[in-house]
């Protein structure tokens, strides 16, 4: 049992470590971001799904523990968590300690990287919508104005004006 929960120590602080990680990321991707570098972005994501795929892989090992400690407990696995099994470790409060300070320090960590990248979401919704902005600023430079001629029956004839901006002869 107490090897099973010092995996489980090991795991949680492995995945402490990766969060870490996406912090830096985060912290990077909001300067690339500002920048507007698109192939530093690129590289950078490139980095997150392989640390991500590095996460998943910590994940299902904690989930096997878990249930590894469940069943050596007598518990069942779908109600397993790291904050239960602290409340049953209660007549062992050095293992007790360290679990608890390893659950916590993850989920502040976890607590980081979500923090950041609502930061960074908010980025790029300003950067798309600067570069929509662009995108019409663009468009209608390239538009001349319709004039105010109208036919016999009333209607606009919807003829543009000319696009050097004077018509006049010198």
């Amino acid at each position: 049992m107490a090897s099973l929960v010092e995996e489980l120590v090991t795991v949680l602080n492995e995945e402490e470590q990766m969060y870490r990680r996406f912090i830096e990321y985060g912290e990077k991707k909001r300067q690339i971001l500002i920048d507007a570098d698109v192939p530093a972005l690129e590289q950078l994501t490139s980095l997150e799904q392989t640390s991500s795929d590095e996460l998943l892989s910590l994940s299902n090992r904690q989930i096997q523990v878990l249930k590894d400690i469940a069943t050596v407990i007598g518990k069942t696995e779908e109600k397993m968590t790291v904050t239960r099994l602290i409340d049953y470790l209660a007549s062992q409060p050095d293992i007790q300690t360290k679990l608890r300070e390893a659950r916590d320090r993850l989920l502040d960590a976890a607590g980081q990287v979500q923090e950041l990248n609502k930061q960074n979401e908010a980025l790029l919704k300003q950067a798309m919508e600067l570069a929509e902005f662009d995108i019409t600023l663009f468009r209608s430079m390239r538009q001349a104005p319709e004039t105010a001629n109208y036919d016999k029956n009333a209607y606009n004839t919807g003829t543009l004006l000319g696009s050097s901006g004077f018509d006049a002869k010198q």
